[in-house]
């Protein structure tokens, strides 16, 4: 790979490498770096480490980014790495390693979110400043950071991969933490798709906006706000035990329909077999 004039490569002993504690990347999966462990066994690693000279050493060099695999090295019996040496001020680490981790699509949304918002106090950049620096759409940056406001649980969900951004988007539009932890229950209780989620949050959405407008009438709302929710988990446990599409109406005199939905007359004898049987 071209090195410019204030970079250079060394092969270097791997105890002569300390981690960066400004690293954006904070969880190492077990498993998964024994699985890195073995292809460096094999391939070795192809690509170098990025490195800086240290001022705890004189022969010690902080990691700026590739931490995954010198873990990972360190689970072989390689005793010696490939590494470029950059000089970086230490005002400007964390950025490069953010960008160094960005490029190789290392990190998760909260810990790329939360090097975001540690670069706009460090440095006191604007959003756009920000989003010019590192080759991203500000809308990109301020739509991460704002899962920062969400519940710590549902941060983790989003850290160990149980839910995407397309389900934690809409929960920000929910207007406490209770309610989001609420509809986060379901989503993982149910195996919500974005879809479901979405619809459930505009269901919740739509009845807050009546409890604001209308507080005589705050417990009624509520009450519709729970019946929805329990008609969508409804809904969902019947289409997975039917296998079709299933749509609840109910009414305040109690009275309702489900209805089912068939693609072939073969689909209707299978519907009716089952509905029949049970």
């Amino acid at each position: 790979m071209p090195l410019n004039e204030q970079e250079r490569l060394l092969r270097i002993p791997l105890g002569q490498i300390i981690p960066n504690p400004r690293q954006p990347r904070r969880r190492f999966k077990k498993e998964s770096l024994q699985n890195l462990a073995q292809s460096i066994r094999v391939q070795g690693i192809i690509q170098p480490l990025i490195v800086r000279k240290s001022s705890s050493g004189e022969n010690l060099y902080e990691l700026v980014a590739g931490e995954r695999r010198w873990r990972a090295t360190q689970l072989t019996d390689i005793l010696e790495v490939e590494v470029i040496v950059k000089e970086i001020e230490e005002d400007d680490l964390l950025e490069v390693a953010l960008l160094e981790n960005i490029q190789r699509e290392d990190l998760t949304p909260i810990e790329e979110a939360a090097c975001y918002r540690e670069l706009l106090e460090q440095h006191g950049y604007t959003q756009e400043e920000l989003a010019r620096r590192i080759g991203k759409d500000r809308s990109t940056i301020a739509n991460l950071i704002r899962l920062l406001q969400l519940p710590s649980a549902i941060q983790n969900d989003l850290e160990e991969f149980r839910l995407t951004i397309g389900h934690t988007r809409p929960l920000l539009a929910l207007h406490s933490p209770e309610e989001q932890l609420r509809v986060r229950e379901q989503v993982l209780k149910y195996n919500w798709s974005v879809r479901q989620t979405e619809k459930a949050v505009k269901i919740l959405t739509t009845l807050m906006g009546k409890d604001r407008n209308a507080s005589s009438t705050k417990k009624q709302t509520v009450d519709d706000k729970d019946l929805k929710i329990q008609l969508m988990t409804l809904e969902t446990e019947l289409q997975r035990h039917l296998g079709t599409k299933v749509s609840i109406k109910h009414h305040r005199s109690g009275k309702g329909s489900i209805s089912l939905e068939y693609y072939s007359l073969d689909d209707f004898d299978r519907l009716y077999s089952m509905l029949k049987s049970s």
